[in-house]
This record gives C-alpha cells, structure tokens and sequence, in this order.
C-alpha cells in the first residue's frame, strides 16, 4: 500500500464562505471525473486490478452470506461508473418505546438474501421503526478520510447554534483504542476506509474478516449450520493483516476521482442565481462547498495510515460538513452516536448528485425540489 504522513492544522472558516482557510503550503484542486482513472494514490495498472476486485462476485463457497444484500461492492456502487452511487437500498428496523431505541433481533440492518430459503430475515410485526437508506457514493472518500478532525470541529463551530451539527468519536477497528470523527455511513459509522470496507464486507456481503470476525445471525438466530467457510472467512496474510480484499477495497476507494461539476450546467444563469440564493439561505452552513483536506504529514488513525501527497492539501467540493443533523427527516435508527442522534443523518454530500434519480436517505423523493421541501 502507498503511504505517507499528514500533519493536522486547525483551518479557519470564513464567516459563512464554507472554502476553509489554509495553513502551510498552496493546495490544489482535487481531481475529480467520472473517466475510471486513479487520482494519483495508486498507478493506475494497480489501481484498475483494485478496481476488478472491487467488481468482483463472491459465492457461497467463497463465504457469501449466509445472511447478505449483495454479491460484490460494485452492485451497489456503480452509477456512472465503479464506486458511485446507485438507486439500491438497504433495510433497516427496530423498535422504539417513547424513550429507548432497541434494534431488530440481531442488528438494524435486515439482509434482503440468503443462501437458504429458511433463515430469510424479515421485519418483525414489532418492529416500529421502518427505514430504507440508499447506497452511497464512495467515490472521492479517500479525500473525505483525509479531513483533519480538527476541520469538521471548525465547521461545526461556526454553524448557527439552532443547525450546528454533530460530531461523533467512533473507534477506528485497525487502530484498537484510536478513535476519530466519523464520517462514513448515513450515521457516521466510521472514520477510516478500512473500517468502513470491513463493515460492508460483513453486513452486505456477509464475510468476516479480521476486523469484523463475527459473523451475522439471521433474526437473531445463528446461522451457523449453514456457514461453509471458517471464520474469518476473509483471512490475513503477512503483508495484509486485515484481508486482502479489505484492504484492496479501501485502496481502490482512496485512490478514486471525486465527484466532477457540470460545469456547463454551473454556468448557466439559474446556476449561479440559484447558489447565491443557496448561500444566502445558510444552506451551505451544513452543504459546506469547500474543504481542504490536512496538509502532506498528517498521520491518521493512530500511525496505521500515511497518506500519500495525492490525498494531501487539495480542495474538495462535496457540499457536506459530514456530522449529523437533525433536519426532520430522520430515520429513527441509533448507531455508533447513542440515542441523541436517533434522528439524526449525516448530512449528504451533494456532489455527483445528477447521477442520482432518487433522493434522501430513503430514496422517497423523486426530485430535488422535493427533497428540499422535506427539510424541517
């Protein structure tokens, strides 16, 4: 794996311009584009075999399921190209009394397959809450790792008290005892790629691996009896001690083009009225346009990941702040932030968003003016 260090610098927010202030040397323009090249993390000779992995089908016997949602990442990464978005869901549910949240029997999420007809998980007559959450983009995430939690504290800071967001610790699985602000996942789940792969390898896929070594139940029943590879199916290696595809699959990600601007569209009239209006709305308070990542030098996630000067002092425009808020639109779902953020989402970044015909955690709204209406 190619690595470097990064060293984190506390950046300033302009008033509310949300282009951060920078500190040492002159960032560059992150590279962004849908045309399948790496960003420079990788070569791009190994950034394509990264990507064949990516795309890659597992089976039963490989140690798909038993309990699972999708054979490879691509499935539900890969509008317009690999690792985007994509119109697929997931389900998740659980239960809630007035005062506490309490999952669905073995965890929020209920796979949508199986590898046996028999330990199909469903929705239970008790569970009353009930939410979709669509796919994410992926897409540009090694430059989203590479924001120095001092950066999102800023932004956070400089937010108007009745919008400001939440930023949640989350432990970082390949750095025991390191924990970091979460910024992947609608509930900002996880701070590091590896942890964020390993997830998805096991609750969508259903394949242990050294950072997930448990395997999932269906309802809350083991489904051992129906488990053909030992665990941790995914097994390390000398050189890959948290599994090869894990680890493969968080280097294609930090190693992708992040969303690009039409910007054919963006210079056109209704554009520029429509992000000045976006502007002066505070909209940007929380869709933040800019953001500099920590300068070449930073170490991240307890010395386990140096990133290399591909990653390092560039600007990004995701129009996200990446901490969770609560803007009506919750899915009532607790995960790693504890039941203040019950309703609460990460905010969604809205670059790439052309590539999306469906809208919202959910995927219920159809187009953008309705995804706006739904705002609290």
């Amino acid at each position: 794996m190619v690595r470097a260090v990064f060293r984190g610098r506390t950046l300033a927010i302009l008033g509310l311009t949300p282009l951060l202030a920078a500190t040492g040397g002159s960032p560059t323009e992150a590279p962004a584009g849908f045309d399948g090249l790496t960003n420079g993390f990788v070569s791009q000779a190994l950034f394509e075999l990264d990507r064949e992995i990516f795309e890659e089908r597992e089976e039963a016997d490989e140690g798909l399921g038993p309990v699972y949602n999708a054979q490879a990442c691509a499935e539900c990464h890969q509008n317009p190209v690999t690792g985007a978005i994509s119109q697929v869901t997931e389900l998740r549910a659980g239960r809630f009394d007035g005062f506490r949240f309490t999952d669905h029997p073995g965890g929020s999420l209920v796979n949508d397959r199986a590898i046996d007809a028999s330990i199909q998980e469903r929705v239970q007559g008790n569970d009353n809450v009930r939410t979709f959450r669509t796919s994410l983009n992926t897409l540009g995430d090694g430059f989203v790792e590479a924001i120095a939690d001092s950066t999102l504290e800023a932004i956070r800071n400089a937010q108007p008290f009745s919008v400001r967001g939440t930023a949640i610790l989350v432990p970082v699985l390949e750095a025991p005892g390191t924990r970091r602000i979460g910024r992947f996942g609608w509930k900002g789940q996880h701070a590091s790629l590896l942890s964020f792969s390993a997830d998805a390898y096991l609750n969508e896929m259903g394949i242990t691996s050294p950072l997930q070594p448990t395997e999932n139940t269906s309802d809350g029943e083991s489904v051992a009896d129906f488990d053909e590879v030992a665990d941790p199916e995914e097994a390390p290696t000398p050189t890959e001690p948290f599994g090869p595809d894990v680890e493969i699959f968080a280097r294609f990600m930090r190693a992708t083009k992040a969303p690009p601007r039409d910007l054919v569209e963006a210079a056109k009239p209704d554009a520029i009225n429509g992000r000045s209006i976006f502007m002066a709305l505070g909209c940007a308070s929380c869709h933040t346009p800019e953001i500099r990542t920590a300068p070449v030098g930073t170490v991240l996630h307890g010395g386990t990941f140096l990133v290399n000067a591909a990653l390092g002092d560039k600007v990004i425009r995701p129009f996200s702040d990446f901490l969770l808020h609560d803007v009506g639109t919750g899915d009532g779902i607790v995960q790693n932030g504890g039941p203040a953020t019950r309703n609460q989402l990460r905010t969604p970044p809205l670059w790439g968003l052309r590539t999306r015909s469906r809208l919202m955690h959910d995927a219920l709204s159809a187009t953008v003016e309705d995804a706006i209406l739904r705002h609290r």
